[in-house]
């Protein structure tokens, strides 16, 4: 599991956009590009060309779960 200090470090390498936790994956806050990342034996895969870009109704309900502005 990732530490909070280290989540309040990472970013999206696209963006810089914060990141939220959800599940065993990092979702950027960033409503254009809807970046998710992999966490793998707890290691964050930062990686774009690794990364999966969300449809806009997923990137919404993770968004609302975890009380960030989606507006």
């Amino acid at each position: 599991m990732i530490s909070k200090d280290l989540l309040d470090i990472l970013c999206c390498p696209e963006t810089k956009a914060d990141l939220v936790l959800d599940g065993n994956t990092l979702v950027s806050v960033d409503k254009n590009t809807r970046r998710r990342y992999k966490i793998e034996d707890d290691i964050p895969i930062m990686l774009i060309e690794e990364s999966e870009q969300l449809s806009l109704e997923e990137w919404n309900a993770i968004m609302k779960k975890h009380g960030r502005n989606i507006d």
